[in-house]
Protein backbone atom coordinates (compact mmCIF):
# COMPACT_ATOMS: atom_id res chain seq x y z
CA UNK A 1 0.00 0.00 0.00
CA UNK A 2 1.36 3.44 -0.90
CA UNK A 3 1.81 6.21 1.61
CA UNK A 4 -1.23 8.41 2.27
CA UNK A 5 -1.06 11.91 3.72
CA UNK A 6 -3.57 14.65 4.42
CA UNK A 7 -2.67 17.85 2.63
CA UNK A 8 -4.04 21.31 1.92
CA UNK A 9 -4.11 23.61 -1.07
CA UNK A 10 -4.77 27.30 -0.62
CA UNK A 11 -5.87 29.74 -3.29
CA UNK A 12 -4.77 33.19 -2.10
CA UNK A 13 -7.30 35.76 -3.34
CA UNK A 14 -6.64 39.45 -3.78
CA UNK A 15 -9.65 41.35 -5.07
CA UNK A 16 -10.74 39.37 -8.16
CA UNK A 17 -7.54 37.38 -8.72
CA UNK A 18 -6.04 34.24 -7.25
CA UNK A 19 -2.41 33.23 -6.92
CA UNK A 20 -0.99 30.22 -8.75
CA UNK A 21 2.63 29.06 -8.68
CA UNK A 22 4.54 27.09 -11.29
CA UNK A 23 5.73 24.11 -9.25
CA UNK A 24 9.35 23.27 -10.14
CA UNK A 25 9.27 19.53 -9.43
CA UNK A 26 5.85 18.91 -11.00
CA UNK A 27 6.17 21.40 -13.87
CA UNK A 28 2.59 22.69 -13.70
CA UNK A 29 0.56 25.58 -12.29
CA UNK A 30 -0.85 24.89 -8.81
CA UNK A 31 -2.05 26.68 -5.70
CA UNK A 32 0.37 26.73 -2.78
CA UNK A 33 0.00 23.92 -0.28
CA UNK A 34 1.50 20.99 1.53
CA UNK A 35 0.97 18.32 4.12
CA UNK A 36 -0.90 18.85 7.37
CA UNK A 37 1.44 18.58 10.35
CA UNK A 38 0.57 16.57 13.47
CA UNK A 39 -1.74 18.54 15.76
CA UNK A 40 -2.80 21.02 13.04
CA UNK A 41 -6.27 21.51 11.70
CA UNK A 42 -6.58 21.74 7.91
CA UNK A 43 -7.40 25.47 8.22
CA UNK A 44 -4.29 26.08 10.34
CA UNK A 45 -2.18 24.15 7.83
CA UNK A 46 -3.58 26.21 4.93
CA UNK A 47 -2.61 29.51 6.55
CA UNK A 48 0.81 28.17 7.59
CA UNK A 49 1.59 26.85 4.10
CA UNK A 50 0.51 30.15 2.54
CA UNK A 51 2.79 32.11 4.89
CA UNK A 52 5.77 29.73 4.56
CA UNK A 53 5.62 29.40 0.78
CA UNK A 54 4.77 33.00 -0.20
CA UNK A 55 5.18 35.31 2.79
CA UNK A 56 1.48 36.21 2.51
CA UNK A 57 -0.75 36.39 5.57
CA UNK A 58 -4.22 35.10 4.77
CA UNK A 59 -7.67 35.04 6.33
CA UNK A 60 -10.20 32.27 5.82
CA UNK A 61 -13.47 34.18 5.50
CA UNK A 62 -15.66 32.59 2.86
CA UNK A 63 -18.35 30.37 4.35
CA UNK A 64 -17.59 26.65 4.07
CA UNK A 65 -21.14 25.97 2.90
CA UNK A 66 -21.94 23.21 5.42
CA UNK A 67 -22.61 23.66 9.14
CA UNK A 68 -19.39 22.86 10.95
CA UNK A 69 -17.17 23.26 7.86
CA UNK A 70 -14.21 25.59 8.35
CA UNK A 71 -14.34 29.02 6.73
CA UNK A 72 -12.76 29.12 3.29
CA UNK A 73 -13.23 25.41 2.53
CA UNK A 74 -13.71 24.91 -1.21
CA UNK A 75 -13.64 21.15 -1.55
CA UNK A 76 -11.83 17.86 -1.19
CA UNK A 77 -9.91 15.87 -3.80
CA UNK A 78 -7.32 13.11 -3.93
CA UNK A 79 -4.25 13.07 -6.15
CA UNK A 80 -1.10 11.05 -6.67
CA UNK A 81 1.86 13.01 -5.30
CA UNK A 82 4.50 10.76 -6.85
CA UNK A 83 7.06 9.58 -4.32
CA UNK A 84 5.01 11.26 -1.57
CA UNK A 85 2.12 8.85 -2.15
CA UNK A 86 -1.58 9.71 -2.24
CA UNK A 87 -2.52 13.17 -1.01
CA UNK A 88 -5.96 13.47 0.58
CA UNK A 89 -6.31 17.17 -0.13
CA UNK A 90 -8.56 19.86 1.37
CA UNK A 91 -8.67 23.11 -0.62
CA UNK A 92 -9.26 26.59 0.78
CA UNK A 93 -9.58 30.18 -0.40
CA UNK A 94 -7.75 32.77 1.74
CA UNK A 95 -8.13 36.54 1.47
CA UNK A 96 -4.86 38.51 1.38
CA UNK A 97 -4.24 42.27 1.64
CA UNK A 98 -1.58 42.63 -1.08
CA UNK A 99 0.07 40.79 -3.97
CA UNK A 100 3.70 40.84 -2.81
CA UNK A 101 4.94 37.25 -3.03
CA UNK A 102 8.32 36.03 -1.78
CA UNK A 103 9.13 32.88 -3.82
CA UNK A 104 10.72 29.86 -2.15
CA UNK A 105 12.63 26.83 -3.44
CA UNK A 106 9.45 25.11 -4.72
CA UNK A 107 8.75 27.81 -7.31
CA UNK A 108 10.11 30.98 -8.89
CA UNK A 109 7.27 31.76 -11.29
CA UNK A 110 3.90 32.88 -10.02
CA UNK A 111 0.86 34.65 -11.41
CA UNK A 112 -2.17 36.44 -10.08
CA UNK A 113 -4.99 35.42 -12.42
CA UNK A 114 -8.70 35.96 -12.90
CA UNK A 115 -8.84 33.43 -15.72
CA UNK A 116 -6.98 30.12 -16.11
CA UNK A 117 -7.53 29.60 -19.85
CA UNK A 118 -3.87 30.15 -20.77
CA UNK A 119 -2.35 28.12 -17.93
CA UNK A 120 -1.29 24.47 -18.06
CA UNK A 121 -2.77 23.02 -14.89
CA UNK A 122 -4.68 19.93 -13.75
CA UNK A 123 -8.47 19.84 -14.25
CA UNK A 124 -9.13 19.78 -10.51
CA UNK A 125 -7.03 22.96 -10.06
CA UNK A 126 -9.13 24.63 -12.76
CA UNK A 127 -12.35 23.55 -11.05
CA UNK A 128 -11.25 24.59 -7.55
CA UNK A 129 -9.84 27.89 -8.86
CA UNK A 130 -13.26 28.65 -10.32
CA UNK A 131 -14.81 28.05 -6.90
CA UNK A 132 -12.16 30.25 -5.27
CA UNK A 133 -12.86 33.09 -7.68
CA UNK A 134 -16.64 32.83 -7.10
CA UNK A 135 -16.55 32.23 -3.32
CA UNK A 136 -18.54 34.83 -1.36
CA UNK A 137 -16.65 37.48 0.55
CA UNK A 138 -17.24 38.35 4.20
CA UNK A 139 -17.86 42.02 3.46
CA UNK A 140 -14.79 43.18 5.38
Amino acid sequence: MSRRAFSVAVFARYQDQILLIHHRRLGTWLPVGGEIEPGETPAEAALRELREETGLLGRLEAPGGIDGAPAGLLGYEEHDAGSKGLHLNLSFVAEVDHQTVVPNDEFSLFRWVADLRDLDCPANVRQLAGRALRAPRSGR
